[in-house]
């Protein structure tokens, strides 16, 4: 018997680990494991939690229907899981475990120990790239060294997947019978480990509905996506986030559907489609950083000097940021919206953490560990790399000194304040001209329902410029 591991990669095309285990006609078992108190450790947010859970659902009917049997599993903590994928082994007479490699700390070493524990009972482990278009480990500088910094990373994977291409791994072809399914939300213990299993309708899960989504935005506005992708009131993105960092799309479905599209794939930022196929390669930038700095996993700094910086932890000042009450419309939008669905545009997410550590000056870690508690497509890579870039501790060439206004970059990504109206309830009915400094207007009509700007930007810049140059002293 083999055992198909499905971890962050809830789907049956383009998985290698599913797809090199159907080679042949030996029998098939897959397995997800339930870890609730490991989620919360790692402050996965509920309505992650929520759309995983509804997308293994999917899969487990969808395996079924293949003759694949999904076996559930729930175990509290990673230390218990290869005790019970031992026993799960035993049970099934496993001789070969199949999966796709995991790139965090924690899941590394998980995984290191369920080797050892099936070992023990000459059950052999096989692990795939099914996170990224090019594993890590792959690009390389001249030297041979894994690169530290996105540009020169950028030119060596467009020319290493040149070079060397990729294969898209079609799903399955039926292995038996159809196999019976019970719904997760028929399985009491599922309901009592996560509670109410009702997905957000904004985002149904399925490979169907995230090959749509991918494919209405290469027809509609992967063109216009580098003029369109920073104004939040423009559905200028792809909106796959979610469906990328759940594993329910790969990078290499989208890489071959951009190539479909295009006809070519884009080497620069001159050719259409590239700015895109960019934002593709930045993912793999930080999961790439993340298996050669292990330590990104632990709340260290990609920057160890900037370990010494005196970051605030001021509580008030951060349940401020949190609620979108700093006022400063486009930051309040921002934290409301995404408190509210789940998910922030990408330019939005670029302004709040440079308020939150550059006017605010409060640490990282704490807006880190926010989103992660809040947003559908947390994904540990890219939610830290994003992080620490906008704090000045990260993978980034630009100086320090970068600080982000919050009100020009309000004026000019949403500049009728529409994004703003429509999450600040209190500024609905603003005029355009005052809605990115609404306080005058507010005064002049006897309002004080929305709240004054808890810092002044131009003085808090100042003191975050003097926090990085003090570490030069």
């Amino acid at each position: 018997m083999k055992l198909v591991w499905f971890r962050n990669d809830l789907r049956l095309a383009d998985n290698p680990a599913l797809r090199h285990a159907c080679a042949g006609d030996e029998p098939v078992a897959a397995l997800f494991i339930i870890s609730p108190t490991q989620w919360r450790q790692h402050k996965m947010a509920p309505i992650r939690q929520r759309f995983m859970l509804a997308q293994v659902d999917v899969l487990g009917r969808e395996l079924a229907a293949l003759g694949i049997r999904l076996h559930l599993l729930r175990v509290e903590t990673f230390a218990e899981v290869p005790a019970a994928m031992a026993d799960l082994s035993r049970e099934l007479g496993v001789t070969q475990l199949y999966a796709n490699q995991a790139i965090e700390i924690d899941e590394l070493r998980r995984d290191h120990t369920v080797s050892a524990a099936l070992a023990e009972q000459a059950v052999s482990c096989h692990w795939f790239n099914g996170c990224c278009v090019l594993p890590p480990g792959r690009v390389l500088t001249g030297s041979g060294e894994m690169f530290k910094v996105f540009t020169p990373f950028s030119r060596a994977w467009l020319k290493a997947l040149d070079e060397e291409g990729f294969v898209i791994h079609r799903a399955p072809t039926p292995r038996g019978e159809p196999l019976p399914w019970q719904p997760l939300a028929e399985r009491a213990w599922v309901d009592e480990a996560l509670g109410e299993l009702t997905v957000d309708p904004r985002w149904p899960v399925g490979e169907v509905e995230a090959l749509r989504r991918l494919n209405i935005f290469l027809e509609q506005a992967v063109l216009d996506y580098g003029e369109t992708r920073d104004f939040p009131a423009i559905a200028g993105t792809s909106v796959l986030s979610p469906y990328l960092a759940a594993g329910i799309i790969s990078p290499r479905q989208c890489v071959a559907a951009l190539q479909q599209r295009l006809g070519y794939r884009p080497q620069s930022k001159a050719q259409p489609g590239f700015v895109w196929l960019n934002e593709l390669i930045w993912r793999e930038f930080y999961r790439h950083l993340l298996v050669l700095i292990p330590t990104l996993s632990m709340n260290r700094p990609f920057k160890p000097e900037t370990a010494a910086l005196p970051w605030s932890w001021d509580p008030d000042a951060f349940a401020a940021w949190c609620e979108g009450r700093t006022g400063y419309p486009i930051v309040d939008a921002a934290m409301r919206c995404l408190n509210a669905t789940g998910w922030m545009h990408n330019r939005l997410r670029m302004i709040v953490a440079s308020f939150l550590t550059k006017d605010l000056h409060i640490h990282w870690r704490l807006g880190e560990d926010y989103f992660m508690s809040r947003l559908i497509d947390g994904d540990l890579a890219a939610n830290n790399g994003g992080w620490q870039w906008a704090a000045g501790t990260g993978a980034d060439a630009a100086p320090y000194f970068r600080v982000f206004n919050p009100t020009t970059q309000g004026q000019r990504f949403d500049p009728q304040g529409e994004f703003i109206r429509t999450w600040v309830t209190e500024l609905a009915d603003i005029p355009a001209a005052y809605v990115h400094q609404p306080h005058d207007w507010l005064r002049l009509k006897g309002r004080q329902d929305y709240p004054a700007p808890m810092v002044d930007h131009a003085v808090a810049r100042v003191r975050a410029i003097e926090m990085f140059r003090s570490l030069e002293k």
